[in-house]
């Protein structure tokens, strides 16, 4: 599988030139070559995920230079796991977005698309830590060019605050990796977990501080409490398909967190101790609540949902930060419900956004077509988001709450249990106005054709849902083996140390 590891890179990069260059003013064309290539994305990242289940981590050399000198990329069950994840959920939001017509509301959006994969892709795959820092650039600027698609003064003041907040993001990520090069002299990740380990008394001060800087890029990324400003409004006034795709956006600031701190600065060291851990900690708890607050009190369903999801962040983290192989996998799990459980909910946000003149929850407006269906998909929605059985949001809770056992146990506990009860009245009060108290005014005439793609996308997330409740045993066998993995690092460090690359 060697030479596969660079494709998800490589393809979302060639088929983006090609769609900007040669058809830009042929949507058709843009759409075919665009769902080919997304298609093309997912069975190779399945593939990969095999190969990664069955092998150690491989390494691909670009140009044949070997690590540390060269940039490296790096196969393993996290990364293969977050590659399969991205695929899915972008085939499914792009069918979305081809079948509402988002798709022709702006220019280059699926040239945007596809560089969009091409920075997580690369984010998930990259082995060297200024590399991650170039592929959260690429992320940057093609999401700032879809979250502004089809235009709007207030998209546009959301899109400016989002592009300002993830620069400031940027600057702390480039101190961060000056200072960890002036002490180690390296920057791949590899060659930086043996030298860390290795750095005498008296760097460990400045090893510390490159965390703490890292850490912060990272809860900007990921949402955290009080790096989380950015989140709400951007994802409430973005495009839905768009802010469905960015429900993996934050994941990426998770999985750099499991990345960086389980093979850089794993906890439990000399030089680092629990600090990461006592950091993130009360910051996720703290996201958790105002999340939860903010579904109780949002004034629209978009912010709704984006609040929603800056709760589902604040409970993954509270796994994260524990750092042990069983929260970790208990993270893991969760990661790819609240993925798809955010996703799933834009998508519906946008669906009754496009059938009214608003989302407002201020007061009941009249019913929409297609109400029935569109309100029994939310209440899929809200029940897997909020944790509530059968669905894998109560799995994945549950599973958490089991990781948590020991200390701060109780105040983790009732963290967690009562903001699922505040997410839970939330979202009744959400429906009520949107579905119940609508339920008696005429419903108001809808003259779009028929979206079946739309719906084919809205039901296929609801799908990967209900396969993660239903096996649920199977799924944590891999997350367990992936957690194994990223705390015996010993694979990942021998991989970027053979010599001749491929």
């Amino acid at each position: 599988m060697t030479h596969w590891i660079i494709a998800p890179v490589v393809l979302p990069a060639i088929i983006g030139a090609l769609i900007v260059l040669a058809m830009r003013r042929d949507l058709l064309l843009q759409r075919i070559f665009g769902l080919a290539a997304t298609v093309a994305l997912l069975a190779i990242a399945l593939a990969l995920l095999v190969a990664s289940s069955r092998n150690p981590p491989e390494v691909y050399f670009l140009g044949d230079w070997p690590a540390p000198f060269g940039i490296v990329m790096v196969l393993d069950r996290l990364a293969a796991l977050m590659l399969a994840l991205t695929a899915f959920l972008a085939l499914m939001v792009q069918l979305y977005a081809v079948g509402t017509g988002w798709d022709a509301r702006g220019r280059h959006f699926h040239a945007l698309f596809q560089f969009q994969l091409m920075g997580i892709c690369g984010a998930f795959l990259t082995g060297d830590a200024f590399n991650l820092f170039v592929f959260f650039e690429v992320l940057l600027i093609a999401s700032y060019g879809l979250m502004i698609h089809s235009g709007g003064a207030q998209r546009l003041r959301a899109g400016v605050q989002y592009i300002a907040y993830n620069l400031v993001g940027s600057t702390l990520f480039l101190f961060g990796l000056a200072t960890l090069y002036s002490v180690t002299g390296t920057l791949n990740m590899a060659d930086l977990a043996v030298k860390a380990a290795t750095l005498p008394a008296g760097d460990a001060a400045l090893l510390r501080v490159a965390g703490v800087l890292l850490l912060l890029v990272f809860a900007i990324k990921g949402a955290l409490v009080p790096l989380h400003f950015w989140l709400p409004n951007t994802y409430a006034q973005a495009p839905g398909p768009v802010s469905a795709l960015f429900a993996v956006m934050t994941k990426v600031g998770a999985y750099a967190v499991l990345r960086i701190y389980t093979l850089i600065f794993p906890p439990g060291t000399e030089a680092t101790g629990t600090l990461f851990a006592d950091l993130l900690m009360p910051a996720a708890l703290v996201t958790l609540v105002v999340g939860a607050i903010g579904v109780l009190g949002a004034s629209s369903l978009a912010r709704l949902v984006a609040f929603a999801a800056v709760a589902s962040m604040g409970t993954l983290f509270i796994a994260i930060a524990a750092f042990t192989p069983q929260a970790t996998a208990a993270a893991l799990y969760y990661m790819l419900h609240s993925t798809l459980a955010a996703a799933v909910l834009f998508l519906i946000a946008d669906l009754v956004t496009a059938r009214r003149a608003g989302d407002s929850l201020h007061h009941a407006l009249p019913a929409i077509a297609q109400q029935g269906l569109i309100a029994a998909l939310f209440f899929a929605g809200a029940i897997a988001i909020a944790g509530m059985p059968p669905l894998s949001g109560f799995l994945g809770k549950l599973l958490i709450l089991d990781a948590s056992r020991g200390a701060g146990m109780a105040l983790i506990w009732s963290t967690i249990l009562i903001t699922s009860l505040v997410i839970i009245m939330g979202f009744a009060r959400a429906g009520s106005v949107l579905f119940w108290k609508s339920h008696a005014s005429p419903a108001e005439p809808d003259a779009r054709p028929a979206e079946p793609l739309a719906f084919v996308a809205v039901f296929a997330l609801l799908a990967g849902l209900a396969a993660l409740t239903i096996f649920a045993g199977p799924v944590m066998e891999m997350m367990q083996a992936t957690a194994a993995q990223l705390y015996a690092p010993a694979g990942y460090i021998g991989a970027n140390a053979l010599p001749g690359g491929v």
